[in-house]
């Protein structure tokens, strides 16, 4: 097929959403799609309220419909409910061309917890955006049974991969300059995160913060015996990946986790709440500990086995996730 995905989420953004999208697009060329991409560089941008490091596409709907047109695609993916997803959602409804979406971010929990929006709206504004797709693709049943309660319709699921030749446990390093045990958490710095209830735990050994975010300057002074490492990326993230001894996961709001996958396949077990994203990628495996008392599931993880850990992370492939991406967009058309 010839396939078009209108995305507000891209490079230098480094978050889950961009992370698929640069993980499928290899999956789906070798599978002999030819996809087109719409992206906030092509455009003229602004910052994003509350982010402002994130741009914005300004202005796309006329150059949006143009480059539709030009590329004559024979689907059309919205990952996105942002300017560039509006532009391209109307391009589809005006001319009767059928779509799907995706629901990769909670932003009603996000915009109540940033400025008091209530999510009742936010999930309206949402719905609307989302009722004319042939499809929502959502990456757990969590999510979906959550969406369905709310009256979203046409939901599909689309899981998440990870690359096991990159995380990898053999990438672990015994001394890394830290007091062991050594706990990690990775993602963005941001209030959504949750991240004070990883901060505030009484855990021996370190605690080690990777990522940036609006939140970082903020929580690296207030939890000044953590270790806030900014952003890191390639073979250095793997080898803290697999060098660490339980991998910290304090959000409440993620969709899916793509941090849980990466950490499970270098071999780090998981402590987390039990809630949609460590639900569906943990659940009662036995890589992980689940439960409402964070402090007793990351000491309780010490205890796991990394064999299972990277065993149980190999059943999610990028290359599943593109075959389910595809097989979504043909029931769709």
């Amino acid at each position: 097929m010839k396939i078009l995905i209108a995305s507000d989420a891209w490079s230098p953004q480094v978050n889950g959403v961009v992370r698929t999208l640069k993980s499928i697009l290899p999956e789906l060329g070798a599978m002999g799609h030819a996809v087109t991409t719409l992206t906030p560089d092509m455009f003229a941008t602004v910052p994003c309220p509350f982010y402002p490091e994130i741009r914005l596409a300004f202005g796309a709907a006329r150059p949006a419909g143009v480059l539709i047109e030009k590329a004559q695609p024979d689907a059309i993916h919205i990952v996105t409910e942002g300017p560039l997803g509006f532009a391209v959602r109307r391009w589809c409804v005006d001319r009767g061309f059928g779509f799907t979406t995706a629901y990769h971010t909670r932003f009603p929990e996000y915009l109540a917890a940033r400025c008091a929006i209530p999510s009742r709206v936010t999930y309206g504004v949402l719905r609307r955006f989302h009722a004319p797709a042939r499809g929502i693709m959502v990456a757990t049943e969590s999510m979906r049974a959550a969406l369905s309660a709310k009256g979203f319709r046409n939901l599909r699921p689309w899981s998440r991969g990870v690359d096991p030749a990159k995380f990898d446990p053999s990438c672990r390093q015994e001394d890394i300059g830290f007091a062991r045990p050594i706990f990690l958490s990775v993602g963005r710095v941001a209030l959504e995160k949750n991240l004070p209830a990883f901060l505030d735990l009484d855990l021996p050994g370190s605690k080690l913060v990777v990522g940036e975010g609006p939140q970082f300057d903020r929580l690296k002074r207030r939890y000044p015996t953590a270790h806030f490492l900014g952003h890191i990326e390639n073979g250095a993230l793997a080898r803290l990946y697999a060098s660490a001894d339980v991998f910290v996961f304090p959000s409440r709001t993620d969709t899916f986790g793509l941090v849980l996958l990466e950490a499970l396949a270098s071999g780090l077990p998981v402590a987390a709440f039990p809630v949609p994203g460590p639900l569906d990628v943990i659940g009662d495996s036995g890589i992980g500990v689940l439960s409402e008392d964070l402090r007793g599931a990351a000491l309780a993880a010490l205890d796991i086995p990394r064999a299972a850990c990277r065993d149980h992370a190999l059943q999610f492939t990028w290359t599943h996730c593109a075959r389910q991406f595809v097989e979504q967009l043909s029931i769709a058309a």
